[in-house]
């Protein structure tokens, strides 16, 4: 039995046969309808969401299989007092699979300790987000047709966003990867990103505080809110929210075929009137999630 934890759980080879496996679930839908016929995904989500709990549950369910779970942690034993050990060793006796996301980082680590059934990592804290990054890198390679020689940007909240520190992770076994870290200095990426990943694999960076002195450079923007739940401080977080605002103006000196990204969701970094230009990928990419987690939850139950 496997987990997944952190992106790096997965070699560069399974990370490509899921992309591969990804896109013959979306060229051929009705194959892969009832594979998993009488299996049951919990989603146990001690944080809210959107995207990634419905893609989940969307997921299993196109596979032909059900879907148990909480949405909040309120609506969870947890409230009482129960541990996160105790909740899903509990929950493990109902379920083929579990995904998880927790505000605490190591939460899901802890989880896949206790657990008999295989541990998907939906989120913990501002560590990982392993199921994001495989959506990420499956966009990339359908909006590229290829995840090396690349120029990325990273913009907005670098610190705490996970998806960030999740993806570069990843794409740091890829070939000709250039890094662009776009923020202000409160929330530049993380000193154990530059060591563990940057200064250990040789990788330079640039780092810069706007995005109009590298728009022209750059493959793939990948935009990111500011995540008001990860400030303890109200103050500074309505002083850096409006940091980034990309809109129409930003993007005319952008190379023709840039692709925009974001996990979504969005606030204010992303005007709505980008939405309509053809290099906006993020609800593109927020479809992709559904078909990645479909082709993750066949591997980890080792349905062929």
């Amino acid at each position: 039995m496997r987990h997944l934890i952190d992106p790096m759980d997965l070699s560069v080879q399974e990370i490509d046969d899921l992309l591969d496996l990804a896109d013959d679930i979306i060229a051929h839908k009705e194959k892969y309808a009832k594979v998993c016929e009488g299996k049951k995904l919990a989603t146990l989500f001690f944080e809210p969401s959107t995207r990634t709990r419905l893609s989940f549950e969307a997921a299993m369910m196109e596979l032909g299989g059900n879907v148990l779970g909480f949405s909040s942690s309120d609506s969870s034993s947890s409230s009482k007092g129960e541990s996160v050990a105790d909740t899903v060793k509990v929950v493990s006796c109902y379920a083929d699979i579990i995904a998880m996301r927790h505000p605490k980082e190591g939460a899901p680590l802890l989880a896949s300790m206790k657990s008999d059934s295989p541990i998907i990592n939906a989120g913990d804290g501002g560590h990982n987000h392993p199921t994001q990054t495989l959506t990420d890198l499956l966009t990339i390679r359908r909006e590229k047709g290829r995840l090396n020689n690349i120029t990325i940007g990273f913009c907005g909240d670098l610190k705490f966003g996970r998806t960030v520190h999740s993806l570069i992770k990843a794409l740091s076994r890829y070939d000709n990867i250039h890094y662009v870290m776009i923020s202000p200095e409160e929330l530049e990426i993380p000193k154990y990103i530059k060591e563990e990943v940057f200064e250990k694999e040789g990788i330079t960076y640039d780092q810069v505080r706007t995005i109009d002195e590298v728009i022209d450079k750059l493959d793939i923007l990948y935009m990111t809110r500011v995540q008001r739940e990860r400030f303890f401080n109200e103050a500074d977080y309505i002083r850096l929210k409006d940091t980034y605002i990309l809109d129409m103006p930003k993007l005319k000196s952008a190379k023709e075929d840039l692709s925009i990204l974001h996990p979504l969701p969005r606030v204010n970094e992303i005007a709505v009137e980008v939405d309509d230009d053809p290099r906006a990928c993020y609800f593109r990419q927020a479809l992709n999630g559904k078909y990645v987690r479909m082709a993750l939850i066949m591997k980890m139950l080792e349905i062929d």
